[in-house]
């Protein structure tokens, strides 16, 4: 008798997960067009007017959110003057990818950089935050030409020690990870999205209604739920592979992190990329958590007018 209710559980939770994936999709739909590149169709938001002096800014957006993460306190303000084109990563949002080890910065990065080529998009500066600081580290890495310069936000850049939580573990194990993913995921994470969400913004308060504004409730569909732990969980073996090549950076880097901040420790990430980089600029905000774009937008759009500005002027330098 109990192993049927256990699977009569299982089946009503799995038919509550596919009316919720339902619901969520119809209550945030796609916002952007679908650029299609090897091994995932990449969800692109392009803002402002392509005819601005500069370089456009390419917004990346972390682990756990998708692009409105990074839309709403950045991209709306720099689309007044910036071209601006937010991504959501691999497997994030409305983009999808096909392979589980399409996890890794070395890979979505390639994704991305073919992503910008179809869209006719030269040397941008990359704004990228936690997750993505590994992404646009292996960017200018491996594709230089395709980046102008980096603005990082708590970036994740080094291993740490611990580990990444451990349901993110669980998740990524064969058989249980999907089958908790496409079972009890949605329903319980329905009520924890906002405690979650609420904790990663300490010190600092969020927004009232940041979670329905940014569309973090996708991240509760089984497929995005995997694609994101499974990137979790590859992230500290990629950024030791990738950690001594930093030092080979050549591009402006603005790396803006806060001293408050419990999810991404600016001692082991941001303090040490400053040292290990060439022009580098390292700019640490005292009493500010991990969501740096939300905690002191108008710092983060200065440093990257600033930026753009001194490559203008840089241009007509050599022009004239």
């Amino acid at each position: 008798m109990i192993p049927l209710v256990f699977v009569a559980a299982l089946v009503l939770l799995a038919l509550i997960t596919q009316a919720g994936i339902l619901v969520l999709q119809h209550r945030y739909p796609q916002q952007g067009k679908s650029v299609e590149v090897t091994g995932a169709t990449l969800n692109v938001v392009d803002l402002g007017p392509r005819d601005a002096p500069g370089p456009p800014v390419v917004l990346i957006h972390g682990a756990s959110s998708n692009l409105k993460a990074m839309q709403l306190p950045l991209g709306e303000m720099l689309a007044g003057k910036h071209r601006v084109i937010l991504i959501d990563r691999p497997g994030h949002g409305w983009s999808t990818r096909a392979r589980e080890a399409d996890s890794t910065p070395a890979i979505q990065s390639k994704m991305i950089d073919e992503a910008l080529e179809k869209l006719g998009v030269g040397p941008a500066i990359f704004v990228v935050h936690s997750w993505a600081g590994a992404l646009g580290a292996r960017m200018a890495l491996d594709y230089p030409a395709r980046v102008a310069g980096l603005v990082m936000l708590a970036p994740v850049l080094y291993p740490w020690t611990g580990g990444v939580g451990w349901y993110n573990d669980v998740i990524t194990t064969p058989v249980i990870g999907p089958l908790l993913a496409y079972t009890i995921t949605l329903p319980l994470g329905t009520f924890l999205t906002g405690p979650g969400a609420r904790a990663v913004f300490l010190p600092q308060i969020m927004p009232e209604h940041f979670v329905s504004d940014t569309a973090t409730p996708l991240l509760l569909r089984p497929r995005e739920f995997v694609a994101n732990a499974r990137d979790l969980v590859t992230l500290k073996a990629a950024v030791a592979e990738q950690a001594p090549r930093y030092g080979t950076i050549k591009m402006p880097v603005v790396v803006i992190a806060g001293d408050a901040d419990k999810t991404v420790s600016a001692a082991i990430h941001s303090r040490p990329f400053a040292a290990a980089v060439p022009h580098t600029k390292l700019i640490i905000l005292p009493g500010v958590g991990h969501i740096v774009q939300n905690a002191a937008p108008e710092l983060v759009i200065s440093e990257i007018d600033a930026m753009i500005s001194a490559m203008v002027h840089d241009t007509a330098a050599v022009a004239n």
